[in-house]
């Protein structure tokens, strides 16, 4: 956690999806202070006519390459947040050839209670896992 949901057009090699979702999970890694192990990742391939990804008036360029993202999360602050846009877009650019320009990306939180990592419990809640530090 968090859940990093990729919409993606359909055409990228298994190679090109392993690298994007490597990339993505570094910047997450150092943007939000997760152990690595703490890995969900899910890509979406879509037609070009099933995936419109546009600039909402800022003319932002998008090409082929374009990511849409979805980002489901505990609260981040808005520090940690602007890291993680930040990092993503400079792995995404070095390491896949995706210009910023080409990755969009929304963050949803939610509550503790709104996690199962399996067995039927929400581990947040039994002390399975450790609740954030308060600050």
């Amino acid at each position: 956690m968090p859940l990093l949901h990729f919409h993606i057009l359909e055409g990228r090699s298994e190679s090109e999806v392993k690298t994007l979702l490597d990339a993505a999970h570094e910047a997450m890694l150092e943007a939000f202070q997760v152990p690595r192990r703490d890995r969900y990742q899910l890509v979406s391939e879509h037609k070009p006519s099933h995936m419109i990804v546009e600039d909402t008036g800022l003319d932002i360029p998008r090409t082929e390459k374009v990511v849409l993202l979805q980002v489901f999360s505990r609260p981040r602050g808005e520090e940690q947040i602007a890291g993680f846009y930040r990092l993503l877009t400079e792995r995404l650019e070095a390491e896949c050839g995706i210009l910023p320009s080409d990755v969009m990306v929304s963050v949803v939180e939610n509550g503790d209670a709104h996690w199962s990592f399996g067995h039927g419990r929400g581990q947040f809640l039994t002390g399975e896992l450790p609740l954030p530090a308060k600050t």
